[in-house]
């Protein structure tokens, strides 16, 4: 029984100290360079924006291949 309490003891340990991790990871990178963020913004949309085109691009030359 004691062995088993150990074990639970050192799991809630682990977790907590992950949980923990994580948490002061976030904390610490939160405020950031609003300057940064905006430009990953800005750079995550371009992204969506071309691949969404070239989706299209794809599509519309695959319409035309079939109607042929």
């Amino acid at each position: 029984m004691t062995t088993i309490l150990v074990v639970l003891a050192v799991l809630a340990v682990v977790v907590a100290g992950a949980y923990g991790a994580v948490a002061w990871r976030e904390r610490r990178s939160a405020p950031g360079d609003p300057a940064a963020a905006r430009e990953a913004r800005v750079r995550q949309h371009r992204y969506e924006a071309e691949r969404h085109g070239s989706q299209g691009d794809t599509w519309q030359r695959g319409q035309r291949d079939s109607s042929s």
